[in-house]
């Protein structure tokens, strides 16, 4: 379904599932405890608006950058797609292929945005995702997408303890491996939807 505006259903529940998969809000409710924990207190409505301030920055000015550098949206969607397709591969096998920021080194407020909203949530696998479906869909759908995605890492970060409560260390690790495999998939999509324009 589109109307006049190109909003594409379809093409917002893709970008959905996508995003939602590569920040994980849900499998990285062990890591917000911890920051918690450590930070004292996080605020979710600070993490959520920094977090989607960098993904619509990235949205509008990541092809420029990248025109700048002389790289295109097809070539960044399949060097992407291989940061998607290991960021995957951890969450499948449950093993550390990228090296994360230590968590404890910021304090108090200061942690709702480093590490919380970068890189936890608006990192590199993001906004590789971001131009990688810039070059598949159009920019008023994947903007609805961060929308979304936003909304829900909000709520996820005002009810961390009750989720983890609900699901438990099980279901989390259930929710992982799930999305892992959706990833995966959407990584080798990418790929061989983009390898051949470089070549054409």
């Amino acid at each position: 379904m589109i109307n006049s505006l190109g909003v594409n259903v379809k093409e917002i529940g893709v970008a959905t599932m996508v995003l939602f998969a590569v920040i994980d809000i849900i499998g990285a409710i062990p890591v917000i405890i911890k920051i918690k924990k450590k930070a004292g207190e996080i605020s979710p409505f600070k993490a959520s608006m920094v977090s989607f301030i960098i993904m619509v920055s990235f949205l509008l000015l990541g092809e420029k950058i990248l025109g700048f550098m002389g790289v295109g949206t097809s070539e960044f969607a399949v060097a992407g797609s291989f940061v998607l397709f290991f960021m995957a591969l951890e969450m499948v096998l449950g093993v550390e292929i990228f090296k994360h920021t230590n968590e404890g080194k910021k304090k108090g407020k200061v942690a709702s945005v480093v590490p919380l909203a970068f890189p936890l949530i608006a990192g590199a696998g993001t906004m590789t995702s971001i131009i990688s479906l810039r070059a598949e869909f159009s920019q008023i759908n994947i903007f609805i997408a961060i929308f979304i995605n936003m909304f829900v890492v909000y709520w996820v970060l005002r009810l961390t303890k009750r989720i983890e409560r609900l699901l438990g260390e099980g279901g989390i690790a259930v929710l992982e491996k799930v999305f892992g495999i959706i990833l995966l998939a959407i990584s080798i999509k990418l790929f061989s939807s983009n390898v051949k324009l470089l070549f054409a």
